[in-house]
């Protein structure tokens, strides 16, 4: 098997948002409103700083690049950048109404419908060319989440407003080029906590006195937040936006392991059905590269020699 490093980045990014529910369940108590806030507004000092002060030559760079583009060209930096904050926000705003309004249900299996709907979407909206193997693995993972919604038909309808949103904040991002990957996501994440900071003194709880609050808002913050979200965006470079979506069923795959076998849920034969067709649906988008076939870079790798890491 051969892995570039763009598969590595989106293979760890959802591997580590998978986990989250390590960082979350200890401090469960407190409203999800309230962790959102804090998890935004400590994400962009933080990134800021790094930003300001550690990476401060590579900021100057990308503000010279962007003043010596055409009108045209920085409103088109804008927009990517500014839209993706704003699609960003969207897809944690609702998930937290769905999970808190709606129901448990509906805001998990909206990660189940994102791939699907990603691939989609970004074979219509950006032309991505699916192979007659890969179209059958979009076909096993709609089975599989077919049986997964069977009965809770009134749920898919806030899966997919919650599924859409970070489908196309991920096709959004796959044309961002103009604008180093950290700096664009500090962009985005300065972008979410502007327009949560009016919402913060008539929606929040009281300000948490407790440390392990903070301690888990350290690993969210850096571990399940900026970290994953860079790596995300730094796949994007040479990987199509149908793969990314594809490996987002790492994530539920993940948060299914861990309750079974660590939170000691119980399981039964319909989602041990479902969630095995969802890995298969994997494994067989990803044939060509787990069972080491030639790969055709045109398609694999398209834009992997223009956009070189910065």
């Amino acid at each position: 098997m051969r892995i570039n490093k763009y598969y590595l980045a989106a293979f760890t990014a959802f591997v580590i948002w998978g986990f989250f529910s390590l960082a979350l369940k200890p401090i469960h108590h407190y409203p999800s409103l309230d962790i959102l806030f804090y998890r935004v507004f400590f994400s962009v000092v933080l990134i800021s700083a790094i930003n300001l002060f550690v990476r401060r030559g590579i900021l100057l760079k990308d503000w010279s690049n962007y003043k010596s583009k055409s009108k045209f060209d920085r409103n088109k930096i804008i927009r990517v950048n500014i839209g993706g904050g704003l699609l960003l926000t969207a897809n944690w705003f609702i998930f937290i109404y769905v999970m808190n309004h709606i129901s448990v249900k509906a805001a998990s299996f909206a990660y189940l419908v994102c791939p699907i709907l990603t691939t989609v979407l970004a074979f219509i909206i950006l032309k991505e060319k699916l192979s007659k193997w890969q179209w059958v693995a979009v076909g096993i993972s709609v089975l599989g989440c077919g049986l997964l919604s069977f009965n809770n038909f009134a749920d898919i309808f806030y899966s997919l407003i919650v599924a859409l949103t970070y489908a196309m904040y991920l096709i959004s991002q796959r044309k961002n080029t103009e604008v180093d990957k950290f700096v664009g996501l500090n962009i985005q994440i300065l972008t979410a906590g502007i327009i949560l900071l009016p919402f913060f003194p008539a929606f929040s709880g009281p300000v948490p006195a407790e440390s392990l609050f903070y301690i888990c808002l350290v690993f969210i913050v850096i571990l399940f937040t900026i970290l994953p979200l860079f790596l995300n965006l730094f796949a994007l470079k040479g990987v199509n936006s149908s793969t990314v979506g594809i490996m987002l069923y790492i994530n539920p795959l993940i948060n299914f392991f861990l309750a079974v076998f660590y939170y000691k849920e119980e399981v039964n034969t319909v989602q041990l059905i479902s969630y095995s067709l969802i890995l298969i649906s994997i494994i067989v988008f990803n044939e060509k590269l787990i069972f080491n076939r030639k790969l055709n870079p045109q398609k694999v790798t398209e834009s992997h020699e223009e956009n070189i890491p910065r």
